[in-house]
């Protein structure tokens, strides 16, 4: 059997909102010198497999439901095109999601027992993302679900295991991480703004119309820059505001937004705005290493 399928149902372009998290959390640790690779390292794998998890889920469910449909101008989805069969693909996001449940328990001798219920919480909002009686993508509230997990989650406790402790440092680094990922949904969800809208899945775009798309990618951008001058107001050194560099950059990507239209200008849009997140991450986890 082929993994091409598989892989691109884990939608490898989304992962960096996965990755960005572990990596400022771990750059947030050193600079305290609190850094535990291994801690780092299991919560790399945790937040990989949750987010293939969501994405598996979301074939699943879209499919379902009947948004992966032919008028969907997004990228081929596995279920959809007949690649692997829903009950394939409903198996393989339970099995990813055990996998997640056996990595996320080692970390309980970093951050205690407490971590359980932050994992399994995860592993739930994965499913409920589109899955369930009442899933948050079809509500308008899978942006939130992105910045509290994708964010606040997973920066916050990635640097908890390690530091043993909370910091605000975090919180802000989880702020800005989580809005720049919430900006990679927001891309996916203003191309398939059509097909939502006729197949009733009433994400924010659907909900406030196009010119509120533009306007929410801005105000990402915008808090994430924000939120990094906060950490360089409280650690006194300026130089920590050219990790928003790139952030600042984004600001012609509303624009464009505007004038995408086929598949291949919103690919190239996407990967620009993963690229930012990415950037981001690595420049102010230099910054905090280095200073």
């Amino acid at each position: 059997m082929s993994l091409k399928p598989w892989i691109l149902a884990a939608r490898p372009k989304t992962l960096p909102a996965a990755i960005a998290p572990v990596i400022v959390a771990t750059a947030l640790a050193q600079h305290h010198d609190t850094l535990q690779a291994n801690a780092a390292l299991w919560c790399l794998c945790f937040a990989l497999l949750i987010q293939i998890a969501t994405n598996y889920a979301n074939d699943y469910f879209d499919f379902q439901k009947g948004t992966d449909n032919a008028n969907r101008k997004g990228p081929a989805r596995a279920v959809a095109q007949g690649w692997v069969s829903p009950r394939a693909m409903m198996f393989a996001t339970i099995g990813v999601l055990l996998l997640a449940l056996v990595v996320g328990l080692q970390l309980v001798q970093f951050g205690g027992i407490h971590l359980i219920v932050v994992g399994v919480l995860s592993m739930l909002f994965a499913v409920w993302y589109t899955g369930g009686p009442f899933p948050l993508a079809y509500l308008g509230l899978g942006d939130l679900f992105v910045l509290i997990f994708f964010g606040w989650v997973a920066v916050m406790y990635s640097y908890f295991v390690q530091a043993g402790d909370h910091h605000w440092h975090a919180f802000h680094l989880g702020t800005a991480v989580g809005c720049l990922s919430v900006n990679l949904l927001l891309v996916n969800n203003y191309r398939d703004y059509d097909n939502d809208r006729a197949s009733g899945k009433h994400t924010t775009v659907v909900r406030f119309g196009l010119r509120y798309g533009r306007w929410q990618y801005r105000a990402a951008l915008s808090a994430a820059a924000l939120s990094t001058a906060c950490i360089a107001w409280q650690e006194r050194n300026t130089l920590l505001l050219l990790s928003t560099l790139p952030v600042l950059a984004g600001f012609r990507l509303a624009e464009q937004l505007r004038q995408a239209e086929t598949l291949d200008s919103f690919q190239v849009l996407l990967k620009q705005t993963a690229a930012i997140l990415l950037s981001y991450a690595v420049l102010v986890s230099g910054l905090l290493i280095l200073l």
